[in-house]
């Protein structure tokens, strides 16, 4: 073979080779787009995870509420946790735990404090996102490569937009005359589909890749047990703090909405959108809210017995590192704007997807071409070769 064919060769080799990276990224791709819509999507197949009103104009029932209809509908049942869902559609989600040691999360309708049904153990969210995530690799010890080999991604996805942006000369022009050529065949579409959704997605893109980037730094530094919170220890109740029970009769706490109520007084911009109970009697109560920055969380432990304030974890409180870091995972998801913000991602992650596909089509079909015009040259090689052998031994 010519050193020229060989040369040839090995590029097919080594373009064929790439073929399972560019299937891995679509798979990625695409199972990372459902994700972002999978609660939705849940939420249309199951009639148990929606907020259903009973009458018009119905009005959500106080966190006290909720607490006295579970109890009744189920009293043997210790709330651990009660969440509310960022949309309004969906229903609480309360964790409960039974002197059988079994655990549950409920759906309740906030609306009635009936319990609707049980979240199973993994459902389509969590398949969705473990799948996209990790690939579906238990973690046994730390994080699972699954994970690692998810978040390395973003390396040719940043290294790709940068490299796209330098190839495509004037790419801005794209925004300005987009160019989507149907009547020319398919190669040419998919080339222009191409470049077009590449750049309408040039933020979006590099978005995912930052922050899939991030992943990687956040499994690797947790791998080696390197923390960047500020935020501490968790508080515990001082002895004489905690009061004591008398047989049969159990301490009074404070009402929930006693509680949300000085939570709000404490961070005026929080919003109350769980509750998670103290596991013994020294642990405190917390109250999570979002804010005026939808991308971090707020919070604020109580004294459950008397409602003294024990610990605040304001936006402020966070060092600069902290308020980038603590903000890359609903950047990722999309998950910090409510049902728009998940459209939007839902969005460019479908555009996203398909561009890869376009890009894999565009290779493949080049490969492909180039392959059988390699193994036609080869065989005309030959075929001239044997004409020659023969012309020599009639000559002999």
């Amino acid at each position: 073979m010519p050193k020229k064919s060989r040369s040839r060769l090995w590029f097919l080799v080594h373009s064929w080779l790439a073929m399972p990276i560019w299937c891995f990224m679509l798979i990625v791709c695409v199972t990372g787009t459902l994700a972002v819509v999978s609660q939705e999507l849940v939420w249309l197949a199951k009639p148990e995870v929606r907020a259903s009103k009973t009458e018009a104009g119905q009005q959500r029932m106080g966190y006290d509420q909720i607490v006295s209809r579970l109890h009744s509908a189920q009293p043997d049942a210790v709330i651990s946790a009660i969440r509310r869902p960022g949309e309004d559609h969906f229903a609480l989600l309360v964790d409960v735990s039974y002197p059988d040691t079994s655990v549950a999360t409920l759906y309740v309708n906030p609306y009635t404090g009936a319990i609707q049904g049980r979240s199973s153990s993994f459902d389509f969210r969590q398949f969705t996102r473990a799948l996209h995530g990790w690939w579906l690799v238990p973690f046994s010890n730390g994080y699972s490569w699954g994970w690692y080999l998810v978040s390395l991604l973003g390396l040719p996805m940043l290294a790709s937009l940068v490299t796209g942006l330098v190839v495509y000369k004037r790419f801005w022009k794209g925004f300005l005359t987009p160019r989507l050529r149907f009547d020319q065949g398919a190669r040419i579409f998919w080339g222009d589909f191409h470049r077009l959704s590449g750049i309408w997605s040039i933020w979006f893109i590099a978005v995912i890749a930052i922050t899939g980037l991030w992943f990687l730094v956040q499994a690797i530094l947790s791998d080696n047990h390197i923390t960047l919170s500020s935020e501490g220890i968790p508080p515990v109740l001082a002895r004489d703090a905690v009061p004591i029970a008398t047989p049969g009769k159990p301490v009074a706490r404070i009402e929930l909405e006693r509680a949300v109520a000085i939570a709000s007084q404490t961070i005026p911009s929080l919003e109350a959108e769980a509750l998670y109970f103290p596991e013994d009697a020294y642990s405190a109560l917390y109250i999570y809210g979002s804010s005026n920055y939808p991308l971090m969380y707020q919070s604020v432990a109580l004294n459950p017995f008397d409602g003294q304030v024990v610990a605040v974890r304001r936006l402020g409180d966070r060092s600069p590192l902290e308020f980038i870091t603590e903000s890359m995972h609903p950047l990722h998801t999309g998950d910090f704007g409510g049902l728009w913000s998940k459209l939007i991602w839902f969005a460019f992650g479908l555009i996203l997807s398909l561009m890869v596909l376009s890009g894999f089509l565009i290779w493949s079909k080049r490969t492909a071409q180039a392959t059988l015009a390699l193994v036609k040259r080869n065989q005309r090689l030959a075929s001239i070769q044997a004409t020659r052998e023969q012309q020599v031994l009639c000559g002999e």
